[in-house]
C-alpha cells in the first residue's frame, strides 16, 4: 500500500486487530497495534477494547489493566465496553473482589454500567464462588448501592433459582422490595417458582397479594402456578379468588389460556367449576375449541361420570367439531373404569366409522381393562391386532399381559410374553422385571429369576429402590440358602440399592438374613 501512496487508516487497523483477536492470534494483534504509529495511525477506544478483550480471554488480566491505564495516559477515555470486558476478565480469573472494584472505578469515571455489565458481574461471582458465599457477597454489594439496579436484581434471582436456592431467592426479593423496587412479571415469576418450594401456601399467597397491592401485574404463568398449588392443597376458595383476578384483569386472553385453567380444575376434581369457567369464557367472547371439550370429556371419564362425558361429546359435535383420537380414548378409558367393557369395545370399533385410527394408548387402555376382567386371551388377540395394524406396542402393552399371567401363577406364559417383548424390540421396564422376578421367586425358580436380574442390569434399568433383589433374597432364605442370601444382600448394600420388603413378603426371611449378617 505505501508503494501506491496509500496508508492504512485507524479503521483498517481496528478491523485487522479485531479479526486477529477473534482468531485467537493475540500476538499478531499486538504486532499490528505496534505498527500503527509508523503509519501515522492513532489507536482509539475500539483498538484498545479489542486488545483488552484478547488478553482477558487468555487470562492475562493484569496486562488488560495495564492497557487500560495506557489508553487513559494517551487521553483515550475507556467506555462501558472496556470496563465490562475487564469485569468479565477478573471474574474468569477468580478475582471477584477486583471485578467489583472495577465496577466502582467506572462509576467514579462517570461511565454508567450497562445491563450487560451487571449480568457479567453477577454471573461471574456465582461462577467463581461457592453459592452461599456468592449470595452473601452480592447481597452486601447491592446493599451499598444507592439505587437498586433492575438487571443486577433479576440476574441474582435467576442465579439463585438455577442454583436451587429457593429460600434465598424469596429472601432477596423481600429485601429489595423494602427499598421500593418492584419486580417485573418475569422476575416475580422466578420468585414464585422458588417460593413454591420453600413457603407454606399462606405465605405464598401473602407474597402474591403484597406484589399486587404494590402495583405489580402478575402474568399468566404466575397465576397458573399458584392456582395449581392451591388446587393440589384443595384450597378451592383461594384458587377461585385468583381466578377472579385473572378474569377481571384480562390475564385470560385466549382460548388456550382458558383451556389450561380448565384443565387445572378438572385434575383437582372440580368439574362443576370447570363447566362454570367454560360458560364464563363464552360470555367473554371466547368459543370453546376441540381441546376444551376433550379436556371436559377426559375429566368426566376419569371420574366415572360417563353420562356427562357423553353430554359433552354431543356439545362437541353441535359446535361443529369431530371427535378425534383423544376423544375416543378418553371415552373408552371411562367406560373401562366403570366396568362397561362391552360398550368400550363397541366404542373402539366405532372409531373406524369416524375415520379415527386407534393409537398405542387406545389399545393399552382396552388391554389393561381386559386383563383386569380376566379376559387375557382377548387381550392377546388385541395385541396381535395392534401389530397387524402397524401400531408398535410399548412396555405398558406387554406389562398388562405379563402381570396378569404372573398373578394367575402362569409364569411360563408370562416368560413367553417377555421373550416376545424382547424379540419385538421393546425394552422392558422396572414393572416388567419386578413382576416376572417376583413370580419366579414365588415358585422357587431362583436361578431363572437371577438370569432375569442380570438381564435387567445389562439393559441399564434402574436398580435403586426396587423389590426384585428382595424377592430373590426372600426366596433364598425360604429355601435355606442363607449364605447366598446374605451375599446378595451385601452386594445390594454396596451398590446403594434400597431394599424394601413388600407387605406380602415374609418377615421370617428378613430376620433370617439379619442373623446371617450379624
Amino acid at each position: 500500500m505505501p508503494r501506491l501512496g496509500l496508508r492504512p487508516s485507524t479503521a483498517v487497523y481496528n478491523a485487522l486487530i479485531a479479526a486477529s483477536v477473534r482468531a485467537g492470534a493475540v500476538d499478531a494483534a499486538y504486532l499490528k497495534f505496534q505498527q500503527m504509529p509508523a503509519d501515522g495511525c492513532r489507536p482509539d477506544c475500539f483498538t484498545y477494547n479489542s486488545l483488552v478483550h484478547g488478553v482477558c480471554r487468555r487470562g492475562i488480566v493484569d496486562e488488560a489493566l495495564r492497557l487500560v491505564r495506557q489508553m487513559e495516559g494517551e487521553g483515550i477515555r475507556p467506555n462501558v465496553f472496556t470496563y465490562t470486558i475487564l469485569v468479565d476478565g477478573f471474574c474468569n480469573a477468580g478475582r471477584v473482589e477486583e471485578a467489583i472494584r472495577v465496577l466502582d472505578r467506572m462509576k467514579e469515571k462517570g461511565v454508567a454500567p450497562s445491563e450487560a455489565t451487571y449480568r457479567t458481574i453477577v454471573h461471574g461471582v456465582f461462577r467463581c464462588l461457592e453459592r452461599d458465599m456468592a449470595y452473601i457477597m452480592l447481597s452486601e454489594w447491592l446493599s451499598h448501592e444507592p439505587t437498586v439496579h433492575q438487571s443486577a436484581c433479576q440476574t441474582v434471582l435467576y442465579c439463585l433459582s438455577k442454583k436451587g436456592m429457593a429460600k434465598e431467592a424469596v429472601e432477596f426479593a423481600k429485601t429489595i422490595s423494602t427499598r421500593g423496587y418492584l419486580l417485573d412479571s418475569t422476575a416475580f415469576g422466578t420468585v414464585i417458582s422458588c417460593a413454591l418450594k420453600c413457603l407454606e401456601m399462606s405465605d405464598l399467597c401473602e407474597l402474591l397479594d403484597s406484589f399486587i397491592k404494590n402495583g405489580g401485574n402478575p402474568g399468566f404463568d404466575v397465576y397458573i402456578m399458584v392456582i395449581k398449588s392451591l388446587l393440589n392443597c384443595k384450597n378451592f376458595p383461594k384458587a377461585n379468588h385468583y381466578l377472579w383476578h385473572m378474569v377481571s384483569k384480562g390475564v385470560l386472553s385466549s382460548v388456550m389460556s382458558y383451556n389450561m385453567v380448565i384443565d387445572c380444575f378438572i385434575k383437582a376434581g372440580a368439574l362443576d367449576k370447570a363447566e362454570e369457567i367454560v360458560k364464563g369464557m363464552q360470555e367473554k367472547g371466547f368459543l370453546p375449541n376441540l381441546v376444551t371439550f376433550n379436556t371436559l370429556i377426559s375429566g368426566y371419564s376419569k371420574s366415572g361420570n360417563i353420562h356427562n362425558a357423553k353430554v359433552v361429546l354431543k356439545m362437541l359435535m353441535e359446535h361443529g367439531f369431530m371427535p378425534d383420537i383423544i376423544t375416543f380414548t378418553s371415552l373408552i378409558d371411562g367406560l373401562c373404569h366403570t366396568h362397561q367393557l362391552d360398550d368400550a369395545i363397541v366404542c373402539f370399533h366405532e372409531m373406524a366409522e369416524w375415520g379415527v385410527r386407534p393409537n398405542v394408548q387406545t389399545y393399552n387402555v382396552l388391554m389393561h381393562a381386559l386383563c383386569s376382567a380376566g379376559h387375557v386371551n382377548r387381550a392377546i388377540d388385541l395385541l396381535n391386532k395392534m401389530k397387524t395394524d402397524g401400531i408398535s406396542p410399548d412396555a405398558y402393552s406387554f406389562n398388562a399381559l405379563i402381570l396378569s399371567f404372573c398373578r394367575m401363577r402362569m409364569v411360563d406364559k408370562a416368560q413367553n410374553i417377555f421373550n416376545s417383548m424382547v424379540r419385538f424390540g421393546v425394552v422392558p421396564d422396572n414393572c416388567t422385571y419386578n413382576s416376572l422376578i417376583k413370580a419366579l421367586c414365588g415358585q422357587r425358580r431362583v436361578s431363572e429369576a437371577k438370569k432375569i436380574l442380570l438381564a435387567r442390569e445389562h439393559n441399564g434399568c434402574s436398580t435403586s429402590n426396587n423389590q426384585s433383589y428382595w424377592s430373590i433374597v426372600c426366596a433364598l432364605t425360604k429355601m435355606g440358602h442363607f449364605s447366598e442370601a446374605g451375599e446378595l444382600m451385601n452386594k445390594c448394600l454396596s451398590r446403594n440399592v434400597e431394599l424394601s420388603c413388600g407387605s406380602n413378603q415374609s418377615i421370617e426371611s428378613a430376620v433370617a438374613v439379619q442373623v446371617v449378617n450379624a
